[in-house]
């Protein structure tokens, strides 16, 4: 695996998806997130990873806080599916990104959006 402190397992994501759809009996219900912050640096460095899209999926993590974890995808045409890049499918790539805050507790408290 890469020396980014932002990429976590195959393994890991697993659980924390796994245990986000157990928890989570309708979309909000676990805690009340409203929003997740992404740095710009990671964002860039998962997009220079040669990407066609990136997608995005709900875990909760060992402390039970909500995370999002990001990969990249590759168009396929033959399917017309955007296919997840990760690890055991991209050699040197194809990594899983958890580089978000949930908010709260980093939130913009002026936002309208909140």
């Amino acid at each position: 695996m890469k020396d980014k402190k932002n990429i976590i397992s195959l393994e890991t994501a697993q659980a924390w998806a796994k245990k986000w759809r157990k928890e989570e009996g309708t979309y909000n219900s676990h805690h009340e997130v409203h929003a997740f912050l992404i740095p710009k640096e990671d964002l860039t460095e998962l997009l220079s990873e040669g990407v066609d899209a990136v997608r995005a999926y709900l875990g909760v993590d060992e402390h039970d806080e909500e995370k999002l974890m990001i990969v990249g995808t590759k168009y396929n045409a033959a399917t017309d599916t955007y296919v997840d890049m990760t690890p055991e499918r991209v050699v040197h790539s194809g990594y899983i990104y958890d580089f978000t805050r949930p908010c709260p507790p980093s939130c913009d408290t002026s936002s309208p959006l909140n």
